[in-house]
């Protein structure tokens, strides 16, 4: 009975020792596999902070997008009839959501952040755009305002013409 107990166990060694030496083992090679895998990863850790402090750098200098910025925009009194006629359905005014790639929801979070008019956002930055998106998750995350601001100045000026062929040539709100 003892000799059988001394196989089994010394069977159980074998077949561990086997495992063992198959999955890497705690051998000098693999300590030097992870030592490397450690510096590399080090290194790209530090990559990535240099472009971190970069990117803040320009955020601090006000190199960031702006909304349209380029004077004041000129108010002109809301024509419906004009403005149907031209986008090609009902438009009421400071209706959001004839800018292209704005829809109810945007719209909604957009106005519960203080944007209710086309003059209001054609002031607000992309970047506050982009955070107002950010905020209300990943659902959102993916639009890009960057025309934003700009087609509602034109709305705003009531220059329906050239935001209807602005937009037309538009994909998804994007230039």
């Amino acid at each position: 009975m003892s000799t059988l107990l001394v196989v089994i166990i010394g069977l159980i060694g074998v077949l561990l020792g086997y495992i063992i030496g198959k999955s890497g083992g705690f051998g000098n090679n693999s300590l030097a596999n992870l030592i490397t895998e450690l510096d590399h990863k080090k290194l790209q850790l530090q990559e990535l902070q240099a472009e971190i402090d970069e990117l803040k750098s320009k955020k601090d200098s006000g190199s960031h997008i702006l909304g349209f910025t380029s004077g004041e925009p000129v108010p002109v009194a809301f024509d419906p009839e004009l403005a149907s006629s031209v986008i090609g359905r009902k438009v009421e005014e400071n209706d959001l959501k004839i800018i292209e790639g704005i829809g109810p929801k945007i719209e909604e979070l957009f106005k519960t952040s203080g944007i209710m008019s086309w003059k209001r956002l054609s002031e607000t930055s992309v970047d506050r755009c982009n955070e107002i998106l950010m905020k209300a998750g990943d659902r959102f995350a993916f639009h890009n305002p960057t025309t934003w601001p700009r087609q509602a100045r034109l709305a705003y000026e009531g220059k329906w013409r050239d935001l209807k062929v602005w937009q037309d040539s538009l994909m998804g709100g994007l230039e």
